[in-house]
């Protein structure tokens, strides 16, 4: 795809991309995709689905207690639990407001730990990335933004959540699907969103304005990006997956040139 081209003129030093769509079928890729870049915070839908996995096999249920008083699973997966940023300390009541939330993460990692008797890390390498192939992927340390990957590893990632193997699709759906709906929030680098949606692990685009997908990627258009300077988004109205990763912190930058790639590369799949 000649549209992934463009991120040769990111102003970065080193970047990859890759399309997939729907059925699995990789469109296209540019740059090293066996290149290991940590994620920041494109961890957490990596964690969330290790989340589902452990709720699918019943080591947890979504709306057991966890976190603060008041606070789930669900809660956690949402950033609804009213925990800070990055302490561990509600500064809201769960499920008030949409509170974005790396303790959180780390709250439902030593939950999901403890419930199943498995680190975390562990878990999410046997959960998730042995079965899905994602040898290079590790979430050693934190959840919510310690994970490294490679393009090729996130490639696999996208294509299970386009048609997954590992959770019944429904589980999916209600991962893409708005938890909360109406709450409002600040989207990190975008400023306060009316409604600031999410699902379980992944935010969801909806009519959110400034965004950091394409202007024309639809409203079901779900995901997450980092703040080392990665994205992956999955449009379902598009039936295509999306995955850039670099190795330089998010900044006007990113705001400036991933819009219009985004557009760049909805336009080229559709033609």
């Amino acid at each position: 795809m000649q549209s992934l081209a463009m991120i040769e003129n990111w102003p970065v030093p080193t970047a990859a991309a890759a399309v997939v769509r729907a059925d699995g079928t990789v469109l296209g890729t540019h740059g090293d995709t066996a290149h290991r870049f940590p994620l920041a915070s494109v961890s957490k839908p990596l964690a969330a689905y290790a989340a589902l996995v452990a709720y699918e096999e019943g080591a947890v249920e979504l709306d057991e207690p966890a976190g603060p008083e008041g606070s789930t699973v669900r809660h956690l997966l949402a950033h609804t639990s009213g925990l800070a940023f990055d302490e561990h300390r509600a500064t809201a009541p769960a499920g008030t407001r949409r509170l974005y939330s790396n303790a959180g993460f780390e709250v439902l990692g030593e939950h999901l730990a403890k419930a199943s008797g498995i680190p975390f890390a562990d878990y999410a390498r046997e959960a998730v990335f042995e079965p899905l192939g994602m040898a290079s992927t590790t979430l050693a340390g934190s959840p919510a933004k310690d994970g490294v990957s490679t393009v090729a590893d996130l490639v696999r990632f996208v294509a299970e959540v386009q048609a997954p193997r590992l959770l019944d699709p429904r589980t999916v759906l209600e991962a893409q699907t708005v938890v909360h709906p109406g709450l409002k929030g600040v989207l990190p680098g975008y400023g306060h969103q009316n409604p600031n949606d999410w699902g379980l692990g992944f935010e969801i685009r909806d009519s959110k304005s400034p965004h950091w997908t394409g202007t024309d990627s639809s409203p079901a258009t779900f995901g997450h990006f980092g703040q080392s300077g990665t994205f992956l988004w999955i449009d379902p109205a598009a039936g295509l997956a999306c995955v850039a990763l670099t190795d330089r912190a998010f900044g006007p930058w990113a705001a400036e040139v991933w819009p219009p790639f985004t557009d760049a590369v909805l336009a080229e799949a559709g033609r």
